[in-house]
């Protein structure tokens, strides 16, 4: 059968070729379009993650939800020994975070203020690349502030300008402070450009009455796929009822629903253009079997069983698609891994985004070879699909009624 099939092949040469030719490009177009969407949430996850939010933080139950200092986690130190001996945490740190009022000479805005270790804040977080003026924070800095872009607008700050600080301290009492303006920031998220602040957490603690506390502990992993193997290590060692270890799926809910949302969108539309190359192909089947039904018929009469039949149409596909699968995968997968290592960037629209600190102008793919795999499998399932009803309609004729049929 494989090799009649062969014959069958060269013999049909436009029903092949218009096969072949559809298969190449559905294969192509599929692969690549599956690894340009995975590769932009992926870039659009790790950039939001960068921003300020980790892969995994640590808080005391309740804080997220209630807040308040009754809900700060008291002993730091003991956590973060226990996350040096957690394979896949590349970095983390501790911050203390609260909310005051800043005031200039004549204006004055709520902010989130939050003591940070600048040092490890530069591994976990990109608030120091999206700096804008001045400086970001060293181990040195006393009471320097590092200000979003949009409250030092609302403010009517400069970098080197004093601003008052009033707020509440750990033990709940009040803390009052007057910063010096030495650097301003811009990451492109509007809301945290304008309410966010951060200071020295060696100075800040001082301030605070904050020493060995933290509102909670963020971590950043090695590989983002496997956050959830080491977050659930992070849990068995914390052995705390009173804490909770969150990963980003959690901490960035939204953004998740959101990337969900968008993938059904893509693959609708995806899938609507595999119905028409199915339907395509499966035509061309059908009027290429339309036009063998005295062959057929012959073929009945000799003694050809309906499984060989079945057979011979399953060979002539599956060879088809092998041949146009042999050029397209290569191809599609060198795409993948050339625009994974070198993201296409558009040109005219990038230095717009670089005027948002952070965010990245670049599209890059995904390459990732079990999802090129199930991408492929998926298509030649779609064409042995196509052979059910050309095999159906040939079985609706009779030996005798086919081999006569004009």
């Amino acid at each position: 059968m494989f090799n009649f099939a062969l014959k069958n092949i060269l013999f049909y040469k436009g029903r092949s070729i218009t096969t072949f030719i559809l298969t190449f490009v559905s294969a192509m177009l599929f692969v690549v379009f599956v690894s340009w969407q995975d590769g932009s949430h992926n870039s659009m996850l790790e950039n939001s993650l960068k921003i300020y939010t980790g892969a995994i933080e640590i808080y005391h139950k309740d804080y997220r939800d209630v807040g308040g200092n009754e809900y700060l986690i008291r002993d730091a130190k003991s956590i973060t020994d226990k996350l040096l001996h957690v394979k896949g945490i590349e970095a983390f740190t501790t911050r203390y975070e609260t909310y005051g009022l800043l005031s200039s000479k004549e204006h004055s805005g709520a902010s989130m203020i939050a003591g940070i270790e600048p040092d490890k804040e530069k591994l976990l977080s990109s608030i120091a690349q999206a700096l804008r003026e001045g400086e970001f924070l060293d181990e040195t800095n006393g009471n320097c502030l590092y200000m979003g872009s949009g409250l030092v607008k609302k403010l009517k700050l400069h970098v080197g300008d004093e601003v008052s600080f009033v707020g509440g301290a750990s033990d709940d009492s009040f803390a009052a402070d007057i910063f010096k303006v030495c650097g301003t920031f811009k990451t492109g998220s509007f809301e945290f450009d304008s309410s966010a602040s951060f200071v020295n957490r060696s100075y800040f603690d001082e301030l605070m009455y904050a020493k060995n506390m933290a509102s909670y502990i963020t971590i950043k992993v090695e590989n983002l796929d496997d956050v959830d193997r080491v977050n659930s290590e992070i849990i068995k060692i914390l052995d705390d009822e009173n804490l909770e270890s969150l990963t980003w799926k959690t901490l960035m809910k939204t953004m998740v629903e959101a990337m969900e949302v968008d993938n059904i969108f893509g693959y609708i539309s995806l899938s609507l253009f595999l119905v028409v190359i199915f339907f395509v192909i499966m035509i061309y089947g059908f009027i290429n079997v339309s036009s063998r039904i005295k062959e057929f018929g012959v073929l009945k009469c000799i003694g050809l069983s309906k499984q060989n039949i079945f057979l011979l149409l399953f060979y002539e596909i599956f060879i088809l698609s092998s041949a146009a699968f042999v050029i397209a995968v290569p191809l599609a997968s060198y795409i993948c891994y050339y625009y994974s290592i070198n993201p296409i960037v558009i040109e005219g629209i990038a230095e717009m985004y670089k005027d948002y600190g952070i965010v990245s102008d670049e599209i890059p793919f995904n390459f990732d070879m079990y999802t090129i795999s199930w991408n492929i499998g998926l298509i030649y399932l779609l064409n042995f699909l196509s052979i059910l009803y050309p095999y159906m309609y040939i079985n609706s004729f009779g030996p005798i009624e086919a081999s006569r049929h004009v």
